[in-house]
């Protein structure tokens, strides 16, 4: 019979890969408790609608990637192919935004069918946050912060760039619309199919071409920054001053756009080219429209995504994993029949007394050796052994299976001893 194996583009995570990714999370939690914000949950099946209105359709997630169906009342559902629509569906449905302000954060799986590759995979895991109500650039200045911060606690932040661009109001984009298009006509004969597909519908995505022909003739292309509005230069020197204060460098793209329709203003990348070619490891931007465009009160919007494959994977290849703790710190060890049964009520004498301590207890018999063995198979550090002697005298033996010494003490000391190291 043949085997059923994971669909394509959909991995597992296997045990000696989860300590990595625990680790990644809970540096994601610390820093967005630090900040305040607080976590919101919402379903990974979210109706199509939602994500068209929001995302855009002449964009390549809905009109290529998305996983769609019909369910059986004929109602067309998608596994969500990112966060922040569903977290403004959220909170308009459950009266979160109007006349308030919101800093929330969410983590979880998304869905996208595209060619798999290293980091980019079909169910891939995000983490966002969403700032709502907030008009200046200090939120957009504080959700960078954020980001920054994580980078300085994971110790990447040498090996990550913040580029940062501001795409203006909606009415100045519209007239720099016009004008790319009038520019793009012009040299038609050089736009490649896709491109020429994106000219009418979404031409601002034209500059974020990989093609390098187009390149060449975008360098004649007009300036998006000499037709934005006066409020909205005043906002983006209002985020660089801050970002400046707070000793955080960037250099201006552009060219930076996003792949989605709702940004306005400022949008920004950090990108890195620690994973072989340079690739975007976080990005987010202003979307003030979005809300109301979701059938909600007009209410500013600000926020990032970071895909956690990419992320772990970059954590991993710049060796930063000095804090990355095994399953285990200590394996209980015992020999002999009656210190058996003993070890299974010392082991939860154990975790009753010391709750931070993750502590295996050997089943299946075998001897010594095998049970050594295991032990540092395990990862723990601390073999405790426990054998018939040691039990008849009150005693434990503590084997520090990293330095190769150990001794033995009572007991009761037991505890105290594991949680001084």
């Amino acid at each position: 019979m043949k085997s059923i194996q994971a669909i394509r583009g959909m991995n597992d995570c296997l045990p000696e890969q989860s300590p990595l990714w625990q680790y990644v999370e809970g540096a994601i939690r610390d820093t967005v408790a630090s900040f305040g914000y607080s976590e919101i949950r919402t379903p990974i099946v979210e109706s199509t609608d939602l994500f068209k209105r929001s995302i855009g359709e002449v964009t390549d997630i809905v009109e290529k990637e998305m996983y769609t169906f019909s369910d059986r009342n004929g109602d067309s559902l998608t596994l969500r192919p990112e966060g922040t629509a569903s977290a403004v569906r959220a909170g308009i449905e459950h009266g979160l935004l109007y006349n308030q302000e919101q800093r929330l954060w969410y983590m979880g799986p998304m869905f996208r069918h595209e060619r798999p590759q290293k980091g980019r995979y079909r169910q891939f895991h995000q983490f966002g946050v969403e700032a709502y109500g907030l008009a200046g650039p200090d939120i957009d200045a504080e959700v960078i912060l954020l980001s920054a911060s994580l980078w300085d606690k994971l110790g990447i932040k040498d090996n990550v760039t913040l580029e940062l661009n501001s795409l203006g109001s909606n009415e100045a984009r519209a007239n720099y619309r016009d004008v790319l298009i009038a520019f793009l006509e012009k040299h038609i004969d050089v736009l490649d199919e896709d491109a020429k597909r994106r000219m009418y519908s979404n031409p601002l995505r034209v500059l974020d071409t990989k093609n390098p022909d187009i390149q060449a003739v975008l360098k004649d292309a007009p300036r998006l920054h000499d037709y934005l509005d006066d409020e909205s230069k005043a906002h983006f020197e209002g985020l660089k001053a801050l970002l400046d204060s707070v000793g955080i460098s960037y250099r201006i793209n552009e060219r930076l756009v996003r792949g989605l329709d709702y940004y306005n203003r400022t949008v920004f990348e950090w990108v890195t080219d620690s994973l072989g070619a340079q690739g975007t490891v976080c990005a987010g931007g202003r979307y003030d429209g979005l809300v109301e465009q979701l059938g909600g009160k007009a209410t500013q919007g600000v926020g990032f995504g970071l895909g956690l494959e990419r992320l772990v994977l970059l954590v991993e290849a710049l060796a930063k994993t000095e804090q990355v703790k095994s399953a285990v710190d200590a394996y209980l060890c015992p020999m002999g029949e009656a210190a058996e049964g003993q070890a299974f009520v010392l082991a939860q004498q154990l975790r009753s007394q010391l709750p931070g301590l993750r502590l295996m207890c050997h089943c299946g018999g075998g001897n010594f050796k095998k049970q050594l063995k295991r032990a540092d198979k395990s990862g723990a550090r601390w073999a405790l052994i426990l054998g018939d002697n040691e039990l008849a005298e009150g005693l434990v033996t503590v084997k520090d299976l990293k330095e190769g010494s150990q001794l033995s003490l009572p007991m009761a000391e037991l505890a105290s001893h594991l949680e001084q190291r």
